[in-house]
């Protein structure tokens, strides 16, 4: 017979049964008594098991091999936990709680063990405190209302007799205080500032500390406390009184201006620290108390940036930090590092700012690679404080671009092009040079294109300049920007005639080889700068006058051979049957063999390109195939217009800030063409020109698409206005690309003029006038308000400045604007100003109107955007604009 466990009160038998366990008691007898003492008691308790301790429950979870099965024992274990919780006098609710907060450590749900929480918070029990403090600190937040009900217990332990208890208390408070919590214990936490203890000073003065970070405006409150806590002699104090100081001073400019009084005080501190001799208690490595030192100085450098006097009180301290601190520990190291920071951001001296700079420099030599990457990254944010003393590391700095690390190797090639400049611009190209050569290539687009803006700086001369855009091509390859091979055209393009032959002669030679060695599609910008060259000037690399031109470049080597006309139409030849080679490099080399018909003089050579050029007429890529029909009409229909449309282009123009068009393209870039002959042009045949907004690109330019026609309608008069509602979709509303329209205004050109002024289009600017004419309210609905302010432009046309102001709470996101015209009308519209409208702001656009035949101007206008997620559709229609607008 099994008999269950229970909890037997022995008191209640008989006296003759109360007695003693006894060996001569036989187990009849013992069974007997405990039976009858059974039916005796009378309610019974059934005994509860104990509780997992903490170190068995982890041991568990860690010995589960599957999620599903540590899913399974923490499922377990929580709802043993929630049914002790429903007993309202558990003595394992500690115990419970410390498995709880594991288990939520784990990423577990624990948010019911709340409330049990602040029972174990209220109990005069140290450990339950410090378990329940622990549990509000990691399970509790501003979210829960029960953060709320923490308040009051706060209150209760700050005024604690044990210092223990209060140091809960406030470390609880700086972990979790709400704004509201903050201003109502701020004055409990200012008092205990004030505590003569060091231990509840310490915790308090943190606690500050947290308090300004959520409520700036109680920093006044803790002003007077915490200038006390640099007098006094425990260390622990001293760093939690600094640190609160900085943060005041970094907060507000008021607070720094106050506690720039304190500047003699920490001078005093930091040079007991740095005299004072052996301290177990404080060393590290042979050095005082690391922690405070480094405090101390990162306030003085807040207390002393961009103020002379307390700049010239701490030049002494920062020397004697500078020089007397051990750097062959890592600590050291960490104090040095602080002290460099502040001697470059204060007015300090300039033998200061040498000596700190040095510092650095043993950084680089040192064998721990952070020490060199934080040296390297500090240098390249302070080589314009002090350029010619971080030049004498230069030697250094070069030689980290050869370091295994990826990380350094950056900064090192950073701070290498922040020290070029005109009289070391050789040596440090030819060390670049080497480095691009053998470089990852996640470095090699970044390190070109910087080499190239460099060398356009300070190059030295226009030899040297163009040997060096060479070299780079060559090592770069296909990783080059294409900003890049534009510039060098450019470049190319505006030099003496010499200088162009030089280039053709070099290029030619790079390109040969190329050819030659197959190695030309790893080097497709190299081949297209050199198609423009020898497309633009090859009569000069044919002819025997290039005998004359001296082809030594910059390091003595003179390797070039003139070819014969039919030797560079073989070379092109070869690359253009080339698979590999990108359709833009074949665009290239057939428009520059085209233009070498005309500079090339015997007839095998011209046959040649009649047959490659005419091979190109039937290719199965469209843009070829295109090129190849409009070059081929030249050598037939228009045989004699051909020597004009391709002779040699002018000088082009350096783009600057301000030097193009939005809509002009840069004429050293073929990558596009204009619409084909055989579809009719937009100012012919289309119904009016719509416009679809456009968004601005990196450095100001626009990207560049040929003018796409509206179809046209045989059913409307000339002046209809299309629907713009037509194909508008309000699940995207996010600007279209950006959209430029060629010049049209002009007569229809001859089909290869077309090409040639869609390849380079020369470049051409608008002067408005002046003289304003009153504006236009284009749409007044919701909020939006679009103006158009009218101005006349030269040439007769119009200048239309729209303007889009908010005067709604909401912020107006993917705002795009656009418009249309009667197809009598030209309508250019540059990039929107932005394409956020927040509240009371504006976003401005230029609209440019060409109105050949004079008449009444009409403008349908559509405007989309999302207010708080929500697709809005404006339009309407303008027409009461000054009837004199193009007179």
């Amino acid at each position: 017979m099994a008999y269950p466990m229970y909890e037997v009160d022995w008191s209640v038998l008989p006296p003759e049964q109360n007695r003693r366990f006894n060996p001569a008691f036989n187990i009849a007898t013992i069974k007997q008594v405990v039976n009858e003492a059974i039916e005796r008691v009378a309610p019974v308790s059934v005994r509860m098991p104990t509780p997992t301790r903490l170190r068995d429950l982890i041991r568990q979870i860690r010995a589960a091999r599957t999620a599903a099965e540590e899913r399974s024992v923490v499922n377990k274990e929580c709802a043993y936990i929630r049914s002790t919780f429903r007993e309202e006098d558990s003595v394992w609710r500690c115990r419970n709680i410390a498995k709880l907060l594991y288990i939520h450590m784990l990423g577990y749900p624990a948010h019911f063990g709340q409330l049990e929480c602040l029972k174990l918070i209220a109990s005069p029990r140290f450990t339950d405190k410090r378990v329940g403090y622990l549990g509000a600190m990691l399970l509790l937040d501003e979210r829960q209302d029960v953060h709320l009900l923490i308040t009051n217990c706060l209150k209760n332990d700050l005024n604690s007799n044990t210092q223990f208890v209060v140091g809960l208390a406030l470390c609880t408070l700086g972990a979790i205080a709400s704004p509201e919590m903050a201003r109502d214990l701020a004055s409990e936490v200012e008092r205990l500032i004030k505590s003569p203890n060091a231990y509840i000073k310490k915790k308090a003065a943190l606690c500050a500390f947290r308090i300004i970070r959520r409520v700036p405006d109680l920093m006044e409150m803790f002003l007077p406390a915490t200038r006390s806590l640099l007098t006094e002699k425990n260390h622990g104090v001293l760093i939690t009184g600094v640190t609160l100081i900085t943060e005041m001073c970094e907060n507000s400019p008021d607070t720094l201006n106050h506690f720039k009084k304190i500047v003699p005080n920490l001078v005093r501190i930091l040079k007991n620290l740095i005299l004072a001799g052996y301290s177990p208690e404080h060393d590290v490595s042979g050095v005082s108390d690391p922690f405070l030192q480094v405090k101390i100085l990162r306030l003085l450098r807040i207390l002393g940036k961009n103020d002379a006097e307390a700049s010239e009180a701490m030049n002494d301290i920062l020397a004697q930090v500078a020089t007397n601190t051990e750097t062959s520990k890592n600590v050291g190291n960490t104090i040095l590092y602080e002290t460099v920071l502040s001697i470059m951001d204060i007015k300090s001296e300039s033998s200061l700012r040498v000596l700190a700079i040095n510092i650095l420099g043993r950084f680089l030599l040192n064998n721990d690679k952070n020490i060199r990457y934080v040296a390297l990254n500090t240098l390249l944010r302070t080589v314009h404080v002090d350029t010619s003393a971080v030049q004498r590391h230069r030697t250094t700095i070069l030689e980290c671009l050869k370091d295994p690390d990826v990380s350094i190797r950056r900064r090192a090639m950073e701070l290498s092009f922040a020290l070029v400049n005109g009289q070391n611009i050789r040596s440090m190209m030819k060390e670049l040079l080497t480095f691009l050569e053998r470089s990852d290539p996640e470095f090699k687009a970044h390190c070109s294109s910087a080499m190239v803006l460099a060398a356009e700086r300070y190059a030295p001369s226009n030899k040297w300049h163009l040997d060096t855009l060479f070299r780079v091509f060559l090592k770069a390859g296909n990783y080059l920007r294409d900003d890049t091979v534009s510039s060098t055209i450019q470049i190319v393009s505006s030099a003496p005639m010499e200088r162009q032959a030089y280039a053709s002669m070099r290029l030619w030679t790079a390109l040969e080889r190329s050819a030659i060695s197959g190695d030309a599609t790893e080097k497709q910008p190299l081949v297209q700068v050199a198609a423009w060259t020898i497309g633009e000037y090859g009569d000069l690399l044919v002819s025997e006058a290039s005998n004359a031109i001296s082809m030594v470049d910059e390091d003595g080597f003179d390797d070039f051979t003139r070819p014969s006309e039919e030797y560079v139409i073989d070379i092109y030849q070869k690359l253009l049957w080339s698979t590999q080679l990108s359709i833009t490099t074949k665009e290239y080399l057939l428009l520059s063999l085209a233009k070498l018909s005309t500079r090339f003089t015997t007839q095998p050579s011209q046959d040649k390109i009649r047959v490659i050029i005419d091979t190109f007429g039937s290719h199965i890529h469209i843009e070829l195939q295109q090129r190849g029909v409009e070059l081929s009409q030249l050598y037939r229909q228009h045989a004699h217009l051909r020597p004009a449309l391709l002779e040699r282009m002018p000088a082009l123009e350096a783009p600057g800030p301000a030097g193009r068009d939005d809509d002009q393209e840069p004429p050293s870039s073929p990558t596009s063409l204009p619409a084909s002959p055989t579809r009719p042009l937009p100012d012919q045949d289309a119904l009016l020109d719509l416009i679809i907004g456009s968004d601005s690109l990196t450095n100001g330019d626009v990207e560049h698409q040929p003018t796409q026609a509206a179809p046209t309608n045989n059913n409307t008069s000339s002046n209809d206005i299309l629907d713009l509602l037509s194909g508008l979709d309000l699940s995207s509303p996010a600007p279209a690309p950006a959209v430029s329209v060629a010049n049209n205004n002009a007569a229809p050109p001859a089909p290869a003029s077309l090409l040639l002024d869609g390849l380079f289009t020369a470049h051409q600017s608008e002067q408005i006038a002046q003289a304003e004419l009153p504006s236009v309210v284009a749409l007044d609905k919701n909020g939006l308000r679009i103006t158009l302010d009218v101005q006349r432009a030269a040439g007769g046309d119009a200048a239309l400045t729209m303007r889009a102001s908010n005067s709604t709470a909401s912020t107006l996101t993917d705002f795009l604007f656009q418009a249309a015209v009667p197809r009598t009308f030209r309508l250019d519209m540059m990039s929107p100003s932005a394409t956020v409208l927040p509240p009371q702001g504006e976003i401005t656009q230029v609209l440019k109107v060409n109105n050949p035949t004079r008449s009444a101007l009409r403008l349908r206008i559509r405007v989309s955007y999302n207010v708080d997620g929500n697709p809005v559709l404006e339009q309407a229609e303008v027409n009461n604009f000054p009837a004199d607008l193009f007179n």
